[in-house]
């Protein structure tokens, strides 16, 4: 597939993604971490118009200079933004004017494709397209959160992406204790906070070959793993208490049976399924349950080819920090990883919401150890 190809190929994905959304889901914004649906869409069209048509296409006319302030997201390089807590108060531009700039902006970079341009910009195309993949699975995530929180609990889709083959018995994988080499390596596409390939040590470990189920996961409710503070960092244990968290998010207690919100509505929790929408916290807390704990990225990394990964983001042990060497480019895409590295915990692997060809046993993902809206589960390692 060319680079054209690829672009329109991404561009119609998010639309896909979009079609089964009414006008009134597009504006939503129930918490600061959930962007509105009508935001990613112009956010990932305001970056190919700011990153690759303003600068490289002659005569390319910007469509609208008030959308540089409503759609950057956090680059300071770029000037101005809407804070990110106001993007639900966005009712205009409205949704239509929104696909009107997507319009606008695909057919200046279909045409800019289509004819010679140099290797460095195909590189920035290309961060383009990946950027948009990832808030692909962020609009899957978002468009859960925002409907999961309306009290009829409607559904997005009578088909399930979230539904996973059972899965066959847990056991665990011995990793001997060595030097390996974890890190990107190859000619393909990775996000610089990948690359930097470098050898570690890591000491005798044993990680599991499946992720952690509901059924396992309700035993740990049911012997009072939200009361008992043992299992919990103290920060984790500070969050329960300010949360009065008792289960994971979208889980529902409901005549006494636990429910939990799907795309396709409300279902009875599934036992056999992997856990899904677990913090950092409740992560460990579990793995402290179990008398285990979370695999590091390395150790994640090292053994990934041993066992079938992908349904969920996985939480490891580690803190998100620089590969030895990592440097960030000058400009505004140097903002794109290295600023976030503090404050934040690494997950490995992909989920049923990450888009086809997105994924790479070496893509390291990063979330605040508070956050739930993700699709993210347990692999046990000790």
């Amino acid at each position: 597939m060319n680079l054209l190809q690829a672009y329109k190929a991404v561009r119609a994905h998010t639309e896909a993604i979009c079609q089964p959304l009414k006008t009134e889901d597009y504006v939503v914004q129930p918490v600061v971490d959930v962007s509105p649906p009508k935001w990613h869409i112009g956010h990932t069209t305001w970056f190919f118009e700011t990153f690759i048509l303003k600068p490289y296409a002659k005569e390319y006319q910007e469509y609208d200079p008030n959308y540089n302030y409503v759609f950057n997201s956090y680059y300071e390089t770029v000037g101005n933004r809407v804070i990110r807590t106001d993007r639900g108060n966005l009712s205009r531009p409205t949704v239509e004017e929104i696909y009107q700039y997507r319009r606008y902006v695909d057919v200046a970079m279909e045409s800019f494709l289509a004819g010679s341009i140099s290797s460095d910009i195909q590189e920035l195309v290309v961060l383009g397209l990946h950027h948009e993949q990832q808030h692909q699975e962020l609009l899957y995530t978002d468009i859960k959160f925002i409907l999961g929180h309306n009290p009829l609990f409607p559904a997005y889709t009578d088909t399930s992406i979230e539904q996973i083959a059972a899965n066959n018995p847990t056991e665990f994988i011995t990793v001997k204790a060595g030097v390996y080499e974890i890190g990107y390596q190859g000619d393909g596409f990775c996000f610089d906070n990948e690359l930097g390939r470098h050898k570690v040590y890591l000491p005798d470990y044993k990680i599991a070959t499946q992720l952690v189920t509901n059924k396992e996961y309700l035993e740990f409710i049911n012997d009072g793993g939200y009361t008992n503070f043992r299992y919990w960092h103290a920060e984790g244990w500070d969050w329960v208490k300010a949360k009065s968290a008792k289960a994971p998010l979208y889980w529902h207690l409901i005549d006494g049976q636990w429910c939990y919100y799907t795309l396709t509505g409300l279902q009875s929790v599934a036992p056999a399924q992997p856990l899904c929408h677990i913090n950092y916290y409740e992560a460990t807390a579990y793995a402290a349950w179990k008398g285990m704990r979370l695999p590091t990225e390395a150790e994640w990394e090292v053994a990934a080819t041993q066992f079938d990964w992908g349904s969920r983001w996985e939480w490891t042990e580690s803190a998100y920090l620089p590969y030895p060497g990592f440097s960030k480019q000058e400009g505004a895409i140097g903002e794109y990883n290295g600023k976030f590295m503090v404050s934040q915990m690494v997950l490995r692997g992909a989920s049923v919401a990450t888009p086809p060809n997105h994924s790479r046993i070496t893509y390291r993902n990063f979330f605040h150890p508070s956050l739930q809206w993700q699709f993210t589960g347990i692999r046990l390692a000790k």
